[in-house]
């Protein structure tokens, strides 16, 4: 196991979890309408159940950004990542880009959120990940509004992506943690190639290139003294789950991608690296106190 980056210091890696359902992804919206999501099959909480064992056999503790709909009909899953330790944090309402919401219906949405989070776990909700990484800057002030101390919604990539959310931070504290409006940003980490900074944080890309080389990728970014923050979601294990018709090419490729293999990198990914939840890297990195 990884234990410590260049200069003997101890590694600040980060596990996170977006909690969806499989049919709730975004490459799947053309397919599958937001109306038929209460008859389709529910199997995130048997994947969770499953990530929560690997997890607590390696004794590693997570952030887990939940759904609100999803724990407004399954509580008693938002119940046991709670008890096993984990940190519970809101990943919105109803899984909508927050470019395509306004003002009045994206507070809606994260304060139904927070609402809920709350009252099934008994833990403040602190952080906040937007659907497919989505934030804007006219939400980063809602957000502190409503009492999110953190947000984890942004990947610096240098490469254009028609979902992904920018802000530009008031500082980044040499290539660590960042505020934005008094509100704590943790990034999804890049890995800096050339002049490129390259998405090396989790999803499709985990599951694209070849474990040992996402490794070393990790690796590489631990040494140069910045944190890492890695990112999966639950139907990314689940490699029964029903195939959608009617998707294009590439969304197809994006979502079904080594389905299969992801379950064993994941666990190599839990034996290499110690790991922490997302508000336990930003009391390490010294930015808030908890």
């Amino acid at each position: 196991m990884d234990t410590e980056v260049d200069g003997g210091a101890p590694p600040a890696a980060a596990m996170s979890i977006d909690v969806e359902e499989w049919f709730q992804v975004e490459n799947l919206r053309g397919a599958i309408s937001r109306q038929s999501w209460g008859v389709q099959e529910s199997r995130a909480e048997r994947t969770m159940e499953r990530m929560l064992l690997l997890m607590e056999k390696r004794g590693v503790k997570s952030t887990c950004f939940i759904l609100g709909w999803i724990a407004e009909r399954s509580p008693h899953l938002v119940h046991r990542i709670a008890e096993a330790g984990h940190e519970i944090a809101s990943h919105g309402y109803g899984h909508e880009l927050v470019h395509t919401l306004d003002r009045a219906s994206f507070r809606t949405d994260i304060e139904l959120s927070k609402r809920i989070l709350e009252d099934i776990s008994g833990q403040p909700v602190l952080g906040y990940r937007a659907p497919s990484f989505s934030l804007t800057e006219w939400a980063v002030p809602i957000l502190r509004d409503v009492g999110f101390e953190y947000d984890s919604s942004l990947f610096p990539i240098t490469l254009s992506h028609s979902r992904y959310g920018k802000v530009e931070l008031e500082s980044d504290n040499g290539g660590r943690l960042s505020t934005y409006q008094g509100l704590v940003e943790v990034n999804l980490s890049c890995l800096t190639l050339a002049a490129h900074a390259l998405p090396w944080a989790g999803g499709g890309y985990f599951r694209l290139i070849p474990y040992p080389v996402f490794r070393c990728g990790i690796r590489r970014i631990l040494r140069s003294g910045r944190p890492y923050v890695f990112y999966i979601h639950p139907w990314e294990l689940d490699a029964g789950q029903p195939r959608v018709r009617g998707l294009k090419g590439s969304e197809r490729f994006r979502h079904y991608l080594n389905l299969e293999k992801t379950e064993s990198r994941w666990t190599a990914l839990l034996r290499d690296f110690e790991w922490m939840p997302i508000r336990d890297l930003i009391a390490f990195e010294g930015r808030v106190e908890t």
